[in-house]
């Protein structure tokens, strides 16, 4: 496979019109369609479904589209760290993260990174620890923001010396909102909107169902989420209590949301991850050396 005959494919795939997608590249409509059918005839299977005026994916067609937005990703990130190595700095970092507001210790280290160095980029990935983990291991990003539940073996990592807080996100109008923290019983049997990684049960020490204990088969979960954004609105509309950390959605005297901590109190920890013998850029080299010059 030709990267370039990669990224035919995925235009294609985002167009969903072969003429189209060639006008896009400035092909012939021949010259794409000839390109894609060498394509499947090499990988032996059928990727394009062809209407009169589209094409959709098939199975195979959608697997092909995962694998070669990854090799893409990782092609671009090589380009970029070989441009790195020119005397001046300059390149790319990615960072895997899930939503913490402990992003923020982060962030410092990147602005004083952007005053020595203009020309560094980040880019910032967000998603759950298993989505993020499989990105780091295939060498898609340099580093992931972990927070606990924690697997260390594989990576090399530094506690970033915060702690999360669990709580229920609710309605200032809600009566249990007049209460300072919630217990289990206050929410036992309400409808609980809850983080997907929050209660996978992959993890030998997962805080959340640590924390139920037995009282979590008998929790009324409503739906689950991956951005908490997204279950806020929900529980604004009153589709359920959100289960999740605090400081991510920020609380103003016109917000309808309000953060109520569980009690006993849950706090976890948050951790920044890379692989263990890495072969860094120079600019996340210079990213790691800052970040142990903060938490080592």
């Amino acid at each position: 496979m030709e990267i370039r005959v990669l990224k035919y494919f995925l235009t294609v795939a985002q167009i969903g019109n072969i003429t189209k997608a060639a006008n896009s590249m400035h092909l012939t409509q021949p010259t794409l369609s000839r390109q894609l059918q060498d394509l499947e005839k090499e990988l032996g299977q059928k990727l394009f479904i062809r209407g009169n005026h589209n094409v959709t994916l098939t199975p195979e067609g959608m697997i092909l589209r995962k694998r070669a937005e990854e090799i893409i990703e990782l092609v671009e990130k090589t380009e970029n760290e070989f441009c790195s190595i020119k005397d001046e700095i300059t390149g790319d970092i990615y960072i895997g993260a899930g939503e913490t507001k402990s992003i923020s210790i982060i962030s410092d280290i990147m602005a004083t990174l952007k005053k020595d160095y203009p020309k560094i980029k980040f880019h910032i990935v967000s998603g759950d620890s298993e989505d993020l983990s499989e990105k780091l291991d295939k060498g898609i990003l340099d580093f992931c923001i972990f927070i606990e539940p924690f697997v260390p073996d594989k990576y090399k990592y530094l506690n970033l010396r915060k702690k999360d807080t669990w709580g229920i996100l609710l309605r200032q109008d809600d009566p249990l909102a007049k209460k300072k923290n919630v217990k289990i019983e206050d929410i036992i049997n309400l409808p609980i909107l809850i983080s997907r990684q929050a209660i996978k049960k992959t993890f030998n020490n997962n805080p959340i169902l640590n924390w139920f204990g037995d009282n979590f088969e008998k929790l009324n979960i409503a739906g689950t989420y991956n951005l908490i954004y997204n279950a806020a609105i929900m529980t604004e509309n009153k589709i359920g209590y959100t289960l999740g950390l605090d400081r991510l959605i920020k609380n103003t005297i016109n917000s309808p949301l309000c953060f109520r901590p569980l009690s006993p109190k849950l706090e976890v920890e948050i951790n920044i991850a890379w692989k263990k013998n890495q072969v860094f850029s120079k600019p996340a080299k210079l990213f790691l050396e800052e970040l142990y010059k903060k938490f080592k």
